[in-house]
């Protein structure tokens, strides 16, 4: 097993504790694997012990993935990623290979969904302004929204879609969802109506508020371009939890530039960290974060705790949680 980040010695002896066959030493193999991986990304592949490391290696666990990692570790077996996108490290050769990939998809849900409602309560209650006429010093009243009534949108209905459904049934909000697996219109727990993926448009169309909560794939690449854009009302807001190249920054830039939509609230972007001269720190009607809406401060104790349930069932021979379906990409 090749530990390829720095989670920490307590989350190491946690994963020692899994099963007596593991054992763990000071050792390159587990403590400077990740201070590799980031050499290797700085074209620097001199260390050759880090070499033997992957081609010993039968299971990884960690953030990134060393370059060419299916050729350079023939004996791999596992990929457990600490995050829940895959899109970052899905290349062919990965996708053909008999390598089994999970993710920690499910974790974020709460934290992703408090955001997706944090951004909905500040346009409501027109924090933005708030926040200017602070800076401002100027006392200027106005009449804030209710949330109550109004109707969201949640474009992809998985853990976190399912969560952002939850505490918007908590506002009393109307919850209109798509989801791709869906074939007629239905109904689920917290959404007044499932639509199939076909019917984005009528979603769009009658939503208040959009949350994107989409993971990157090649059909969900760009899926919100400008006829998107120009479906949605002129009073809507659209909230992009997801990953950023879901939607079309161009015509998102123009949308807000020409009030096609009424603003965004952003976690997420096409190019990250996002450049200086984007028009997007400049928008008042954008709320930005720089995409840390999936964080939490135990991080490496929660995916840490998910890998270990993983483990105990792969020495166990048995079936692995949020196993990705490479194809699909999620």
């Amino acid at each position: 097993m090749l530990v390829i980040s720095s989670i920490g010695k307590e989350s190491l002896r946690q994963i020692a504790a899994v099963s007596p066959k593991i054992k763990l030493q000071d050792a390159s193999d587990l403590w400077d694997a990740p201070d590799m991986v980031t050499a290797e990304r700085k074209g620097d592949f001199s260390n050759k012990e880090f070499e033997a490391l992957l081609a010993q290696a039968e299971v990884l666990y960690g953030y990134r993935l060393p370059k060419n990692v299916i050729a350079r570790a023939p004996r791999l077996k596992w990929i457990q990623t600490m995050l829940a996108g895959v899109d970052h490290i899905l290349d062919n050769d990965i996708v053909e290979s008999p390598v089994i990939l999970t993710n920690t998809s499910g974790i974020h849900a709460t934290p992703v969904g408090e955001v997706a409602l944090e951004m909905m309560l500040m346009f409501a209650k027109q924090a933005p302004l708030c926040f200017h006429s602070k800076q401002e010093k100027k006392w200027q009243r106005f009449i804030p929204a209710l949330l109550r009534s109004k109707t969201v949108g949640i474009v992809g209905l998985g853990s976190i879609g399912k969560e952002v459904a939850r505490l918007a049934k908590a506002f009393g909000m109307r919850v209109v969802a798509t989801r791709r697996s869906a074939k007629r219109v239905a109904r689920a727990r917290y959404v007044d109506t499932v639509l199939p993926r076909e019917q984005l448009p009528a979603l769009l169309s009658e939503s208040d508020f959009v949350v994107l909560a989409l993971p990157l794939t090649p059909e969900t690449n760009k899926l919100i371009g400008e006829r998107e854009l120009r479906t949605m009302k002129s009073t809507a807001y659209l909230i992009n939890v997801g990953r950023g190249s879901v939607v079309d920054e161009e015509a998102l830039i123009r949308a807000l530039d020409e009030h096609w939509i009424a603003g965004a609230g952003l976690d997420a972007f096409t190019t990250e960290p996002l450049p200086v001269e984007s028009r997007l720190w400049d928008l008042p009607n954008v709320i930005l974060s720089p995409h840390v809406a999936g964080r939490l401060e135990n991080y490496s104790a929660v995916t840490t705790e998910l890998f270990c349930q993983n483990l105990k069932r792969y020495l166990g021979g048995k079936k692995l949680l949020n196993v990705v379906d490479k194809k699909r990409g999620y």
